[in-house]
């Protein structure tokens, strides 16, 4: 089990994708038969991670809690913390700080999705990683609409860029940030950007002067969508509803990972089956304890 505490940022306006967001947090929407916010949460849940933290927006938070409660029914702790109003992502680790108690950390997007074969060994390694930070990097067309590292020719991060007119790779940051205990503190050393917020680029790169920066490279055996408009996030519910079709098995499914993982038991599992019972879901549950 991990040392880490968990982060999901599910604050924010989700204004790209009005009318959708006005009265639901995008974090609650459907990506095809499970709520977005299940996705990332599957991630944390894969590291090991078991103490997890959900950062929301003030008026959102009683839907969340009404969908995930405090976690015990996969075997973790769910601790709430509300972020006022939305000033950037490196804000997330100051929301967090009593909560992290000067401990280690990852940080996952609520709107971001992973998949790929050797997902859990990947995160095994950033997890193992116990002082420094350590980000993961796509490969991408357009990397001029991302977060880009360049590298050296031993793959070691040399700068980040946010949305280069000249990208200096292919590779763009994902949503998902493996960092050390001092994470609060370098966050409020950063001054707000010309936007107004405090970017998580200015975060990293306190982390690379110090040579402290790891990229993971995420290979062509990965899927990495964010679901930040309306055309990726129908993206995003095909490509779950095509793998879990021709495959038979489920993505991002927490009540899995914690019966794998022996936080839950077959009581505690058959509890959760008969809960979706007229679904796909409940049988699939069901069928966990006969494999």
């Amino acid at each position: 089990m991990s040392t880490r505490k968990g982060l999901i940022l599910a604050g924010g306006t989700g204004s790209r994708l009005w009318p959708i967001t006005l009265g639901l947090s995008k974090q609650l929407i459907p990506i095809y038969d499970k709520p977005m916010i299940y996705y990332p949460l599957s991630v944390l849940m894969l590291t090991g991670i078991r103490e997890i933290g959900i950062i929301t927006t003030p008026h959102d938070q009683a839907q969340f809690q009404s969908l995930l409660g405090d976690g015990s029914q996969w075997g973790v702790q769910i601790t709430w913390l509300v972020q006022p109003k939305p000033d950037g992502l490196a804000q997330a680790y100051l929301i967090a700080e009593e909560f992290l108690d000067g401990g280690p950390s990852a940080m996952v997007l609520g709107d971001n999705i992973f998949f790929g074969h050797g997902l859990p060994e990947l995160l095994a390694s950033a997890d193992a990683q116990s002082a420094g930070g350590t980000v993961f990097g796509y490969h991408v067309a357009d990397p001029e609409r991302y977060g880009v590292v360049g590298m050296d020719a031993e793959g070691r991060v040399t700068e980040i860029v946010e949305k280069p007119q000249v990208a200096p790779s292919n590779y763009a940051v994902t949503g998902l940030y493996f960092l050390d205990g001092s994470a609060p503190e370098r966050a409020r050393e950063i001054k707000p950007s010309p936007r107004g917020e405090l970017e998580i680029v200015t975060l990293l790169e306190s982390y690379l002067t110090e040579g402290a920066l790891t990229v993971e490279q995420m290979g062509r055996g990965y899927a990495w969508l964010d679901t930040g408009t309306h055309g990726s996030l129908l993206d995003a519910g095909n490509f779950v509803r095509t793998l879990q079709s021709r495959q038979g098995m489920q993505t991002g499914c927490p009540e899995e990972i914690a019966y794998g993982a022996g936080w839950i038991d077959d009581a505690q599992l058959t509890a959760l089956a008969d809960r979706y019972a007229k679904t796909e879901y409940g049988a699939y549950l069901r069928g966990l304890m006969a494999a």
